[in-house]
């Protein structure tokens, strides 16, 4: 991502012909949010004078506090590619801020900000490269979204089976032209499902990453014709779609997970204990959905235990040492229906917290292990261990805890007293 000061914003928004500017910030779900205005007022922009009411959105901000503002990261402009060429949009990804210029605690981005910043006084920093599964379906004849798609393809096809390919094509150029550098793209395993891999990162670029890509993979499908959604499971008899987050800890230009031999150092077990210590507590967050459960079940390529390997690849996390590459700590759990601030602030947090504690890694996988313990099955078990887990609060604050759990237990709540079709077929006739 190109770097530039104000000075460098300005003349670029005049030569290129910039006629709107969007300032984008995320709600306390993940989903990006934005005001829109003239280029003309610019410098009103970089100013952080434009205010938003937060408690409109997700009830985060207390009643009769002040008023919030945005205020932009300079890092993150960036000219929609989308959008005309004559009379150009721009977006700043923003901070939500006090009228003073100090950073909103209960802000998402803050709160990825506050992990990473605690990892640097331990001396780290922490590398992720998420891995974001999506699905292509057509729409109806009023443009609203099926489950419908034609194709057949499967995991690593190409054209003319893939039918997809060129919209994978055009998200990926895209987000090149973006300034986004891409690792590699490939149908997976599902039908008309898709994946665009990304290199790694620190933590706060990569969350940035995420939440911008989606929002490129929802607008270049639109142009075809079809919808792009993040759903975790879409489609009962196919595989889900995950976030799976790759991990890597350094400390002075070092991998700390790379030990001897290929093996996991005992800083790497450490954080790896970390995570399984706390993934109960912390899944809600990492999986926000009712639907995100129907993912997490045996059989289709997705965890349902807690427990980690080197050899099998559907376990909760996977270490890796691949030819020409550090050691990666992939966690195979998390969706991209989260929000990416919170998911890599609480993995990072849970993971610093085992090398703390100096805690020794659950015994590797096998098929002679009895006992291990499942993931939360569904949205109102997570909820309950979220509700007993201090990490949550301490990384998120009470506030985001508090309002976060209110809207999600409402939503369990609500789905609790709906009556399937599953219902229906099963018990109507023979009760």
């Amino acid at each position: 991502m190109e770097r530039y000061n104000k000075a460098e914003i300005l003349r670029r928004v005049e030569e290129e012909d910039v006629e709107f500017i969007r300032l984008q910030f995320t709600d306390m779900f993940g989903m990006i949010k934005n005001i829109a205005v003239p280029s003309s007022r610019l410098v009103k922009v970089m100013e952080n004078r434009y205010s938003i009411d937060l408690a409109s959105l997700d009830e985060i901000a207390r009643e009769g506090e002040e008023e919030l503002y945005l205020k932009p990261d300079l890092d993150t402009f960036t000219i929609l590619p989308w959008r005309p060429q004559h009379g150009k949009v721009a977006r700043f990804l923003c901070d939500v801020c006090r009228e003073d210029g100090s950073e909103y605690e209960a802000s998402p981005r803050r709160v990825l900000k506050r992990a990473v910043e605690h990892a640097a006084t331990m001396g780290y920093t922490f590398q992720v490269n998420p891995e974001c599964e999506f699905f292509l379906f057509h729409t109806d004849e009023n443009g609203m979204p099926t489950t419908l798609t034609h194709e057949k393809a499967g995991y690593l096809d190409t054209s003319p089976i893939d039918l997809g390919e060129n919209t994978r094509r055009d998200i990926i150029l895209t987000l090149e032209e973006m300034g986004y550098e891409i690792d590699s793209s490939h149908h997976e395993i599902a039908s008309a499902q898709h994946e665009i891999d990304f290199i790694f990162e620190d933590a706060l670029a990569a969350a940035d990453k995420v939440t911008t890509f989606k929002m490129v993979v929802r607008t270049i499908a639109k142009r075809y014709g079809l919808h792009a959604t993040f759903m975790p499971k879409p489609l009962q008899e196919m595989n889900g779609s995950g976030m799976h987050l790759n991990m890597q800890l350094y400390k002075d230009g070092r991998n700390v997970f790379e030990g001897e031999d290929g093996n996991l150092s005992r800083e790497g077990e450490a954080f790896l204990a970390g995570i399984c210590e706390h993934i109960d507590g912390i899944t809600a967050i990492l999986n926000p959905l009712v639907n995100s459960y129907k993912r997490l079940v045996p059989g289709f390529a997705a965890p349902s235990n807690v427990d980690w390997s080197k050899k099998h690849k559907n376990t909760l996390l996977r270490v890796a040492k691949r030819k020409f590459q550090s050691m990666t700590m992939e966690l195979r759990s998390p969706d991209a229906a989260s929000n990416p601030y919170l998911v890599f602030a609480l993995c990072l947090e849970a993971g610093l917290d085992g090398i703390q504690r100096e805690l020794k890694a659950p015994e590797e996988f096998s098929k002679d292990i009895r006992g291990i313990r499942t993931l939360p099955r569904n949205l109102g078990e997570a909820l309950d261990k979220m509700k007993k887990e201090p990490l949550v609060a301490e990384v998120l604050g009470d506030v985001y805890v508090d309002a976060y759990r209110r809207a999600k237990e409402k939503e369990w709540t609500k789905y609790q007293s709906q009556i399937t079709k599953w219902e229906i077929e099963n018990y109507l006739y023979l009760i």
